[in-house]
Order: C-alpha cells, then structure tokens, then sequence
C-alpha cells in the first residue's frame, strides 16, 4: 500500500484508538495523545468511532464488517478530505492493517467502486503510532528514560503485513537506560490471532507458551510490543506459566508511564497521573 508523503510537517492527526484500547488499556491511548502532542501534533479524538471490523472480517461476516468500514470512513473521510487532520494514527499494527490493506478489498468486492477509492485514499494517510513518529515525522527518541531490560515482539500484523519492523526497535534504543535483549524466536506468532485464539485455543495456548519460555529466557523485565490485543494473551499466559516479566505496550514504555523502572510485576506501579481529556472538539 502506497502510503502518503507531505510536502510539509504535518500539525493535526485524528487517533483511532481502537476497541481494546478504548475499552480496556486507556492509558496505552493517553501515552499514544501524550507522544504526538508532545512532537507538535495537535490530536483530534472522534468520539463517535468504533470498531473497525476486523473481527468480523477475520471471521468471514464481509457484509458486516463492511457496514463498520462504511461507518469508519463516514467518520474519518470528512477530516481527512477537508484537510482539518493530516492524518490518522492508531497504536495497533492490526487495526491499521485493517484501514490500510482490507477495506479498499472488501468494496470491490461488493462493487462500490467510490468507497474503494475512498477506502484508498484514508489508507494512504493511515500510520500504525510508531510507523508515523519514525517514517513521518523523523525522529529517533521520544526523550524517554527507563532502566530495566526489554525484548521486542513484533506482533504478526505490524511485521508481516504493514512491513513495520525497525521503526519501534529504533524507538526503543533510544530510550535512555533502556537495555535490549534478544528474544529468541522473536517472529513466531504469540498464538492470539483474535478469532483463532477461541476456535483453536488449545493450538493458541502452546504457541502461547512457547512465547512464555522465549521471554523467560531473554531475561527481560518486560516484553515491549504494539498490539494490546498480543499484549493481554501473552500477560495471560505469563501469569498461569508464573514468568516474572509483563507484556507493555510500546507507547507507555515510549511515553514513561512506568516511571524510572520496568518493576517487576509483584511490585506496585506508579499511581496513574490524573489526566486532562485532552482530544479537540471534531462535532
């Protein structure tokens, strides 16, 4: 998928903060906003969005997931053409592989060619977080300072199908303190795979632990990734394994959300910061 070049820097983005975000990590969509708004990007927040119908899609419900493409691109498609936001940032690999690769397919085949084009035109502006903070707006640091060691996961959408790959490894060596280990068999699926977790759990649950013996023997304090969904099968099965490491997202560990520490997990967390809401009025 072409993606989009700008003659000058980008100033406004609209985040698509996903399902599981919204609903379940909030914090990984605050560090998300924090990150951009503090490299000059003003973040306008749609709060009418919703799902961007990759489960269904994943599931072969075409029709269905096209009603939530429709609905993503009534929503997002005004922005973007009135030229009120440069872009749409979302911290999930999956998800914008969704926007960006499936929604031009699935209006040809149901033969809407002016929504093909559309759904081509938002997929040329649509980044993954760390995609858009390395290959749009240039930078190597996000000035974060960590100490404790981390190994990456490149989580299977944003590896294989957006090609996205050393943009978070360059992030993540430039956080101050930060150690990097390896993590052996670093591409092998971690097993989620959304649907395939549930229709082949126990196929999903070995690939699981094979993961869990990977990052035991990184020595990792935590495993760093971008998909929240990765992020809560393989917590899962770190806890039930008993690994002493957890699985973050990328823009907390970017973002400093830890504070000075990756703390092991028997150790209380910083108490969360009271946060503003912080997204612009798009109504």
């Amino acid at each position: 998928m072409h993606k989009a070049t700008f003659e000058k820097r980008p100033e406004r983005v609209a985040l698509f903060v996903t399902c599981m975000v919204d609903m379940l990590y909030p914090n990984v969509g605050i560090a998300a906003c924090e990150l951009l708004e503090k490299n000059g990007i003003q973040v306008l927040f749609p709060e009418e969005q919703t799902c961007c119908g990759q489960p269904a899609f994943n599931a072969g419900y075409r029709n269905e997931a096209r009603k939530l493409a429709r609905r993503f691109i009534s929503i997002f498609g005004p922005l973007v053409d009135s030229g009120e936001v440069d872009a749409i940032v979302a911290p999930s690999g999956s998800c914008a592989t969704m926007i960006s690769h499936f929604y031009e397919v699935i209006f040809q085949e149901s033969n809407e060619p002016d929504l093909s084009i559309q759904a081509q035109r938002l997929a040329s502006v649509t980044f993954e977080l760390t995609e858009f903070l390395v290959d749009v707006l240039g930078l190597v640091s996000t000035g974060a300072k960590l100490q404790g060691k981390a190994a990456y996961h490149p989580c299977c959408h944003l590896f294989r199908e957006l090609g996205v790959d050393e943009q978070p490894r360059k992030l993540l060596a430039g956080v101050e303190g930060l150690e990097l280990v390896d993590l052996p068999h670093a591409h092998d699926c971690c097993g989620f795979g959304g649907l395939f977790a549930i229709k082949n759990s126990g196929i999903s649950a070995a690939m699981g632990r094979a993961k869990a013996r990977c990052a035991q023997q990184s020595g990792a304090d935590a495993i760093v990734l971008g998909d929240v969904s990765c992020m809560t099968h393989i917590n899962g099965i770190l806890s039930r394994e008993g690994v002493d490491c957890r699985a973050q997202h990328i823009a907390e560990i970017l973002n400093n959300h830890f504070g000075s520490h990756l703390r092991p997990p028997t150790e209380p967390g910083p108490t969360p910061a009271d946060h503003p809401r912080r997204w612009g009025d798009v109504s």
